[in-house]
């Protein structure tokens, strides 16, 4: 459960940036995982909930966005989504890739007053 970490990690970051901000209390909080960072929403926001649970961000409404992976074929350049559980360039069948998109975790914004 890899989400308990990644919301303490979040929660931490949230609340150093309220307080740079000179923020007391965080409304939104907007969070970007890419598919292969394999979170599952619901178990991320209970996590998130006990971690923020004393702090300014305690009743901020939390909006995830999932980004789809994306792929590059290194033989001949085609980019593309991954099709299930394959990783083969449908253009010419290689198997070498590389990740485009797909392991982002960031925060998107920060909202309060």
């Amino acid at each position: 459960m890899h989400e308990i970490r990644i919301a303490e990690d979040l929660s931490a970051i949230v609340e150093r940036a309220a307080a740079e901000a000179g923020l007391t209390r965080v409304d939104r909080v907007n969070v970007c995982f890419g598919e292969f960072v394999q979170v599952v929403p619901s178990v991320f926001e209970t996590a998130f909930r006990e971690a923020v649970r004393e702090t300014p961000a305690a009743n901020a409404r939390l909006d995830i966005e999932i980004m789809p992976a994306e792929l590059r074929c290194l033989t001949c350049g085609t980019v593309f989504n991954p099709d299930g559980e394959s990783y083969v360039c449908g253009a010419c069948g290689s198997e070498e890739i590389a990740v485009v998109h797909g392991k982002e975790l960031f925060i998107k914004s920060i909202e309060g007053d």
